[in-house]
């Protein structure tokens, strides 16, 4: 994508929140650039619980406002990405000696009280032994709660928002860094380095959505104070599944926190995250055998399936950064967002700190209002406007609708496209009236269709875009099926 000479707003990092920021700018009549050193997600974002929710530990800690505003947004994501955020029912069973009845009821009402009117079902207390929900865990747990919140396939999502970016007038730019910043005219001036080589741009303002790198990137720009943030990692494991239905597990832990059990990509289940604070950025992802040991240690008193590191078929970690506040609890730390404007010779830059997938949308609509006395903007618009491939009523008819119009193509496939792309898979399959009519089968239900579409469409440049986060079809591909998506990227 040709990059422009000027523009009024330079959106630095493709991660949820910048991807957010540069859809909202974009819709507000401001001309945007996205720049993101790597690929759209590739962060902390791809490597997250998977989760849209109000956040029920973060009661303890006594985070009311910002649990409420996520309830909120749960209800606003599912109605605008319907494809992308799915409900889910979320089990806690009682253990005990751990948090007491008494504890666990009051904050279940609590969580209902500030999800207001919501769509989704009120939690209730459940006899395991009586219920479905409870098979699959020890014999030992009589009861439980339930209570509901949404999945979402979180890298899809951020692509999704730098979709409806572009669609509104912002140019996105992937594999390209920003190198440097320099004041100019009440501006900036900034170099950037991508497949082009070096080109320069002139832009009014900038947000650092650089996510754990803020602080350097702010540091780079000249700033005298840049963000201080603490890094916490969160590593994840992939095992097969170890519970039956398609609700998720939300386990307590002895040292009090909590363990996320969810379904996950058909046979598997996903198990995290710990907290871990780290100091070096580069470690970001290594998940090291501490961590594992300590997500089955955590599951093992809950479930009947006995695991072992054996069992862990993936596993990923993402570094969240939150705002130091000197408090030594990484699991107590805030994980609500704040927002640094800064000016260095006339020059704005707005920093972000922290943040989760599921505010991004109403982050962005306060970086809007922070910014507003500097630029001139439009109404907020973004609550009611559904994202690429969201334009649809009800899930289950798209799939019904794609299966008849489509029936000599694979049900399952099928199905997964609408998972995946929503209403634009009516687009995607076009004419396909036969398997193949979709090009070669790579696996997992991953054709040269699909391929051709995340290229053209998405941003995907490399087999890990496809296979890990535009899909996850790598984790049910043989080696061999990588390497034959690997030649056609390649090629």
């Amino acid at each position: 994508m040709t990059l422009p000479a000027r523009c009024d707003l330079l959106v630095i990092g493709g991660g949820i929140n910048g991807a957010a920021v540069a859809r909202d700018a974009a819709g507000r009549g401001l001309k945007v650039v996205l720049a993101e050193r790597d690929d759209l997600a590739s962060g902390t974002s791809q490597s997250s619980s998977k989760l849209i929710h109000g956040g029920l530990r973060y009661l303890e800690h006594y985070a009311f406002r910002l649990v409420r505003e996520s309830l909120a947004e749960r209800e606003v994501l599912l109605r605008t990405a319907p494809h992308l955020v799915r409900p889910m029912t979320f089990l806690l069973p009682w253990s005990e000696g751990l948090r007491p009845i008494w504890m666990l009821r009051l904050g279940m009402a609590l969580y209902d009280r500030l999800g207001g009117r919501s769509s989704l079902p009120r939690s209730k207390r459940i006899r395991l032994r009586r219920s479905d929900l409870g098979r699959g865990l020890q014999n030992n747990l009589t009861f439980g709660f339930t209570y509901s919140d949404c999945w979402v396939d979180d890298a899809r999502f951020v692509v999704a928002m730098a979709r409806d970016a572009v669609a509104h007038g912002a140019t996105v730019l992937t594999r390209t860094a920003v190198e440097h910043l320099e004041p100019e005219s009440g501006g900036w001036k900034a170099t950037l380095r991508g497949a082009n080589g070096v080109q320069t741009l002139s832009c009014h303002l900038v947000v650092n959505a650089g996510g754990i790198r803020v602080g350097s990137i702010a540091a780079g720009a000249g700033l005298s104070k840049p963000p201080a943030v603490r890094l916490v990692k969160g590593s994840h494991i992939v095992v097969p599944r170890v519970h039956a239905g398609n609700h998720a597990l939300i386990l307590q832990n002895r040292d009090e926190r909590i363990v996320f059990v969810l379904p996950f990509e058909e046979k598997f289940s996903l198990i995290g995250t710990t907290d871990t604070p780290i100091d070096d950025p580069e470690r970001e992802h290594e998940v090291d055998e501490g961590e594992i040991d300590y997500l089955l240690s955590a599951v093992r008193p809950y479930i009947k399936q006995p695991l072992g590191p054996d069992d862990v078929v993936w596993s990923f970690a993402g570094t969240r950064p939150l705002k130091d506040e000197g408090d030594g609890n990484p699991s107590a730390a805030s994980r609500d967002y704040a927002l640094d404007l800064a000016v260095r010779d006339g020059a704005a830059m707005l920093n972000i700190i922290g943040g989760k997938i599921t505010t991004a949308r109403k982050l962005a609509e306060a970086v809007m209002t922070r910014l507003a006395p500097l630029v001139s903007l439009g109404n907020p618009w973004t609550a009611s406007s559904p994202l690429p491939g969201g334009a649809f009523d009800d899930l289950e008819a798209l799939k019904a609708e794609l299966h008849e119009s489509h029936g000599g193509l694979p049900a399952r496939w099928v199905e997964r496209l609408v998972l995946r792309h929503g209403s634009d898979a009516r687009e995607l399959l076009g004419d396909a009236r036969q398997a193949e009519d979709l090009g070669e089968h790579y696996g997992a239900g991953l054709t040269e269709r699909e391929i051709a579409w995340l290229i053209e469409n998405e941003w995907a440049q490399t087999a890990e875009d496809v296979l890990w986060r535009r899909t996850k079809c790598g984790l049910q591909m043989t080696p061999q099926q990588h390497e034959a998506v690997a030649r056609r990227m390649q090629s």
